[in-house]
């Protein structure tokens, strides 16, 4: 089958969150499995000059935003055995960043518009346009409603990643650059007064899915679907949940350069780990405390208001801390006051540094992630392969990829809570603490399970087969 990922951000390229992981790993793990699947996403200045020196210029055509025309250059590399495209414009994509500009609506419909102009262009003729979120989602319109003409038989899926993000935006957008008339402004794309670009993804879209079964679900009810619960139930019978994987070539101790030993499944050597990082974060070198890792964007949907609201009952359960992210600041200034009163039991690193992550992962015991939602998740996925318990919140993806312990059967691989409540969550943790503490067969019973936990994007991209076969 052949098919265009068409995606805002792709790991290794330029990326800022799951979006870029999932468009860096599943298009590699499907070309391997014998499709022909190839991605397209902006040409950023934030791209490194390690990639942009080995790109071939195709070629450059105009795009039309309403009265305006912009010029778009096409490159192209292979790596990993994709294909990739990379739109490029100096006007809107030789900036500083991906997202956040006041000009994001127009940015991202000139990329979707040259997608769809790319296609009769070049070398590359798909099946499927495979969209990812709001920055792409107006494609599924476009073509049905501008370009069906020309791509009579061309199917179009959209992946919603995270529907808080909308593309909303007030009419003017949709005269002046979609070049819309007041009366084509119809219910597929009106929201409240302005254009939802989201909206009009899920109406035009010929299947529409969600990066974890569970969260689809959620998808219609007030609390997690952001303003658009009545288009998901309006449109469930085109709706489905694939749980996205991680990339065993990128996650993985017994590869990982930035750990301090590499192991496969070893108990042993993950301790060792554990030991050399509290001695270089200046913490108490103490295996009898197990060390509670937190790697987050410091926001509210992840859950952060829960641990802050009894963070000195956890430091109460003689633990040792570890917290690496950014993110809002009063979250941030919070975190440092902790480490400040727990100077030898709470390390709080406010920065993403991937090497850092890596060894929270393999010297972890627990890794924390109430979040209050979370689509799919993959912090949760990759803490299992390094033997570290995720002790996590029973929503979207957590609830479909962590099953809770229990010490009499040795069954299950983490830690779960149901309700969005503090104490809850700490009731959970403080089990978990003492199964580390006074149960050491369970606990090692418990590594285990997460060790054998398999989330490889091998059985997802079964499923993404099958669903690009129905589509």
């Amino acid at each position: 089958m052949k098919v265009l990922f068409v995606a805002s951000e792709v790991k290794p390229f330029a990326a800022s969150g799951g979006l870029g992981d999932v468009a860096g790993s599943l298009p590699k793990m499907m070309n391997k499995k014998g499709q022909d699947v190839r991605v397209i996403m902006p040409l950023y200045r934030d791209i490194p000059e390690e990639f942009k020196k080995d790109m071939e210029k195709l070629g450059k055509y105009k795009v039309e935003l309403n009265w305006r025309k912009q010029s778009a250059q096409i490159y192209k590399l292979k790596r990993d055995g994709v294909i990739y495209y990379f739109v490029g414009n100096d006007y809107y994509f030789e900036r500083e960043g991906l997202y956040k500009h006041y000009d994001d609506a127009e940015r991202f419909i000139f990329f979707s518009k040259a997608v769809l102009e790319f296609i009769p262009k070049f070398d590359f003729w798909p099946e499927i346009l495979h969209c990812n979120d709001w920055h792409t989602a107006i494609i599924p319109y476009l073509l049905n409603k501008q370009y069906k003409v020309h791509y009579q038989d061309l199917k179009t899926l959209l992946t919603i990643h995270n529907i808080k993000f909308q593309g909303i935006y007030g009419v003017n957008t949709a005269y002046e650059i979609l070049g819309l008339k007041p009366e084509e402004i119809t219910g597929d794309i009106e929201y409240k007064g302005n254009i939802n670009i989201m909206k009009a993804g899920i109406y035009n879209a010929d299947w529409v899915n969600t990066v974890s079964e569970t969260y689809a679900k959620e998808l219609e009810y007030e609390y997690f679907g952001e303003g658009l619960q009545d288009v998901i139930k309006d449109n469930n019978q085109k709706m489905s949940g694939i749980l996205n994987g991680i990339d065993y070539d990128v996650y993985n101790p017994q590869k990982d350069e930035a750990i301090y030993e590499k192991y496969t499944r070893s108990i042993k050597k993950k301790k060792i780990n554990k030991m050399m990082l509290l001695k270089e974060l200046g913490l108490e070198e103490n295996d009898e405390k197990p060390l509670i890792g937190v790697i987050s964007r410091l926001d509210e949907l992840k859950g952060i208001d829960l641990i802050l609201h009894v963070m000195y009952e956890i430091m109460n359960l003689d633990v040792n801390l570890v917290v690496l992210g950014t993110g809002e600041k009063n979250y941030e200034k919070s975190f440092k006051q902790i480490s400040s009163v727990f100077p030898n039991n709470a390390s709080v690193i406010i920065d993403f540094n991937s090497e850092m992550a890596s060894k929270i992962y393999a010297g972890s015991d627990i890794m924390l992630m109430p979040s209050r939602i979370e689509p799919c998740g993959l912090v949760q996925m990759i803490a299992l392969k390094y033997g570290t318990i995720p002790l996590v919140r029973k929503i979207g993806g957590l609830n479909d990829s962590i099953t809770k312990f229990q010490p009499s059967t040795k069954e299950g691989n983490g830690f779960v809570f149901r309700t969005y409540n503090a104490h809850e969550m700490f009731h959970e943790l403080k089990r978990a603490v003492k199964i580390y503490k006074k149960n050491k067969e369970a606990w090692e019973e418990l590594v285990k399970n997460a060790f054998k936990t398999k989330f490889s994007w091998n059985e997802s991209a079964e499923k993404y087969i099958e669903l690009y076969k129905k589509i």
